[in-house]
């Protein structure tokens, strides 16, 4: 899991600094085809079929979420810190929390309830609305973390119903079939200095995908999940590294009580064991 989130903070920031000069639906284009990679290469290894699905419209309305939620992240990067909207992406297992109670009838403590709050208002603190460092891009990353959140939703109620690699190979063909339709209309021609990066892109955004489903299938979700954390080091790193952003007091802030209200939300998602005896 911690290996994934390097990669997938490496594509980010690889897709902020190709946001520039090519449309953000081809620059998700490629990323996505790189998911489709990815779930390619895990059926290989794993010599399993994940094209059988009793559920294909909730497959295919994930796919949609999955897609425009990456191509609304892509535009956030071009107007914002990477650092600022890897922390507000965050939000999303907030966002879990409210649609599973919405949609799933989940119950949620007045803890649970607490967190959502802290989480939200260290959303608020990074991005400041109402004072001049605010943009309109971190309204349209909090929208992208919605819709990966719904998405993730979505896969609780897939959760035993399609394997969870049926669930990401239908996300991947879905993806790349809806951005495939519109890339003659958006394509720019890749120069050859620019060909290798996003064969880097590509393959970070493939090989990340890979390594979260696998550390999935080894290990519960509630033990792996609060490395997905580990990202804003790596982002942090690549921000200062390559674009010169040094977080402020704000953003550092922000993410601090964003991540901790989120590790308590996954701790509080941990199953109880109830102990027999002394031991």
């Amino acid at each position: 899991m911690a290996l994934g989130m390097f990669s997938f903070g490496s594509a980010d920031t690889i897709a902020k600094f190709m946001a520039g000069g090519y449309h953000p639906l081809q620059i998700v284009g490629i990323r996505q085809t790189g998911l489709l990679v990815g779930i390619t290469l895990f059926v290989m290894f794993t010599r399993q079929n994940p094209f059988h699905t009793k559920a294909p419209k909730m497959q295919l309305f994930r796919g949609l979420c999955a897609t425009v939620s990456a191509f609304l992240f892509v535009i956030g990067l071009r107007y914002i810190p990477l650092t600022d909207a890897s922390s507000i992406a965050f939000v999303a297992p907030f966002f879990v929390t409210i649609l599973g109670v919405v949609f799933l009838r989940e119950q949620v403590g007045i803890r649970r309830i607490a967190a959502i709050i802290a989480g939200f208002l260290g959303t608020m603190v990074i991005i400041r609305p109402g004072f001049d460092s605010f943009h309109p891009a971190y309204l349209v990353v909090i929208v992208s973390a919605f819709l990966f959140a719904t998405r993730q939703v979505i896969s609780r109620s897939l959760a035993g119903v399609d394997p969870t690699v049926t669930t990401v190979a239908f996300t991947a063909l879905t993806s790349v079939f809806l951005l495939a339709l519109v890339q003659p209309f958006v394509w720019k021609p890749i120069p050859r200095e620019d060909v290798i990066l996003f064969m880097v892109y590509a393959a970070c955004s493939g090989f990340g995908e890979f390594l979260v489903i696998k550390a999935l299938e080894i290990a519960q979700a509630v033990v792996v999940a609060p490395l997905q954390y580990t990202m804003i080091f790596w982002t942090t790193g690549y921000g200062y590294l390559i674009f010169g952003n040094i977080p402020d007091i704000y953003t550092v802030i922000g993410a601090a009580i964003i991540i901790a209200s989120g590790l308590y939300t996954l701790q509080r998602s941990r199953p109880r064991v109830t102990k027999v005896g002394p031991f």
